[in-house]
C-alpha cells in the first residue's frame, strides 16, 4: 500500500478526505484508550474503594456493639 503522505507537496493542503480519515483514526484510539482505562483503572478502584469503606463499617459496628455489651 502505497503511503499517500508523500504524495502530498509541501505547499498545499491535505485533502479534506484523508484529514477526516486520519482525525477519525485519531478519535477511535482515543475513546479505545479512555474505555480501557475506565474498565482496567477506574472501576477496579472503585470497587475496591467501596469494599474497603463496607469493611471498615462492619468493623465499627461491631466494636460498638463489643463497648455495648461492657
Amino acid at each position: 500500500m502505497e503511503n499517500p503522505f508523500k504524495k502530498i507537496l509541501h505547499n498545499e493542503e491535505v485533502p479534506k478526505v484523508l484529514r477526516e480519515k486520519v482525525i477519525n483514526d485519531i478519535s477511535l484510539i482515543k475513546l479505545s484508550i479512555d474505555i480501557a482505562d475506565l474498565f482496567a483503572v477506574k472501576y477496579p478502584n472503585t470497587i475496591g474503594e467501596f469494599l474497603i469503606t463496607e469493611k471498615e463499617i462492619v468493623k465499627n459496628k461491631m466494636n460498638n456493639n463489643d463497648l455495648l455489651k461492657d
